[in-house]
């Protein structure tokens, strides 16, 4: 225990260090006044210092009409909505795998090679995703992707059944759900540079980001009773279902039926740029302003998803006792409205002619510098329902990142913030994956030796 203990503490201390040191970084390489960035740039342009850079690229101007406020409200609704149906088809196989593993005959290694899978095929479209919805559009992409991973869930069952190797296909289909999941963020910040206002960005990336949480209580609720009444093949039914539904409202009412969707033509625009284009990517990902929201979206986000993993391991080491719904509901509990009320607050503050960059740093001082402090505060001896407040308020203050370095990139570069926002996404995934896989080998060699 007391072993848990301490290597607990040791977790927690280095969380920390990654939080600080991606926030003082956030405060020290920042633009003056981010601006937009064009996708192609000017050959005109002389090589310049971060803040001439971002000041003078911004006099090719976005071409994009922005939403009208109510029609914006709407898109709200629909885009947390779509969040939280693809959370809920996310979180379908951790919730189904000890049943898939019990049917199927599957090890603790094979059931953590299926689910471990959609990371590494999460990773290989972030890019991709955002580069393509800066052409077409943010919500074309996000149209096809939810009709394409809507159906795959839906199908997951079947395809268990009809293998011969329910392994392997069930392997396949969650590699090819986070292919499919991985362009969902980089459209979506595609879509909030380019049709939205500087002044009401905040307020859509929390709402629409605090569908993830919603997401996750929803399926840990509705799923496990569908898991328990109808068995595992409901809850990937369900999930499909609703999410291919959603891609048909969303075609039919809000793309008013439009289509072809995506042309080659769309795609190939500009090709005759590319050289251009491949220079000011090299130009752009060398800007201080760039590497610091790089790193610190890096920061931000692993320590976050560590934290997320861990919290029930800590839970059952020092408090044995308790209830486990206490711990796994409460935190997302106060996400959610947490979320909320900071894209109120950096839009109310923009709106009340305060300094973008300055409310973009405010936010994220409060997601990473007064975070931190919370989880220091683990660290000591506590009760329960101290442990459980400490809790809480880290993972609630960890969302105002939402209106921070998340919204961070459409101020920078909103004619390329798809592509820039897959770029900071694919870096932190990577991290994840890599620390992950050192985490196994070191326990390998200790086991070994």
């Amino acid at each position: 225990m007391r072993e848990n203990v301490s290597c607990g503490i040791i977790h927690r201390l280095l969380q920390d260090i990654l939080f600080i040191y991606g926030f003082f970084l956030n405060f020290l390489y920042h633009p003056k006044a981010p601006t937009a960035v064009p996708l192609v740039e000017s050959a005109s342009l002389p090589v310049q210092s971060s803040d001439t850079f971002f000041s003078n690229v911004a006099k090719v101007k976005s071409t994009a009409l922005c939403l009208h406020r109510p029609l914006a409200r709407v898109w709200t609704v629909v885009l947390l909505l779509g969040t939280c149906l693809l959370y809920c088809a996310r979180v379908a196989m951790p919730i189904c795998a000890v049943s898939l593993a019990e049917k199927f005959s599957w090890s603790k290694k094979e059931s953590g090679m299926v689910l471990g899978s959609f990371f590494w095929g999460y990773c290989f479209t972030q890019v991709f995703g955002g580069y393509v919805s800066d052409r077409v559009g943010g919500e074309k992409v996000l149209l096809l992707s939810a009709a394409a991973w809507g159906s795959l869930t839906a199908f997951t069952p079947i395809l268990a059944h009809i293998c011969s190797q329910p392994i392997f296909s069930m392997t396949l289909s969650r590699f090819l759900m986070g292919l499919l999941q991985g362009v969902h963020y980089p459209s979506l910040a595609s879509l909030c540079s380019q049709k939205v206002v500087e002044s009401e960005r905040g307020f859509l990336m929390s709402t629409v980001s605090s569908g993830s949480y919603l997401g996750t209580l929803v399926i840990g609720g509705a799923g496990s009773l569908m898991l328990e009444l109808y068995g595992w093949e409901s809850v990937f039914y369900i999930s499909g279902i609703l999410a291919v539904l959603w891609a048909y409202c969303m075609w039919k009412c809000m793309l008013k039926g439009q289509g072809p969707i995506i042309t080659l033509e769309s795609l190939g625009s500009g090709g005759s740029q590319s050289k251009l284009s491949k220079r000011h990517w090299l130009r752009l990902l060398k800007q201080p302003a760039v590497c610091a929201v790089i790193i610190t979206h890096l920061c931000s986000a692993s320590t976050f998803f560590t934290l997320l993993s861990w919290l029930p391991t800590f839970f059952r080491d020092t408090f044995p006792d308790s209830k486990g719904w206490i711990f796994n509901v409460i935190p997302w509990l106060v996400a959610i409205p947490s979320s909320l009320f900071s894209g109120c607050l950096s839009d109310h503050l923009i709106s009340q002619g305060y300094d973008t960059t300055s409310v973009r740093k405010l936010m994220q001082f409060f997601s990473m510098g007064v975070c931190s402090v919370f989880t220091l505060l683990l660290c000591g001896q506590t009760t329960f329902p101290w442990a459980v407040a400490f809790v809480s308020s880290t993972m609630g203050l960890a969302t105002f990142s939402h209106s921070g370095v998340s919204v961070n990139v459409q101020d920078l570069a909103p004619s390329c913030a798809g592509a820039l926002f897959g770029e900071l996404n694919q870096t932190w995934v990577i991290f994840i994956g890599l620390n992950r896989l050192f985490l196994h080998l070191s326990a390998f060699l200790w086991q070994a030796s």
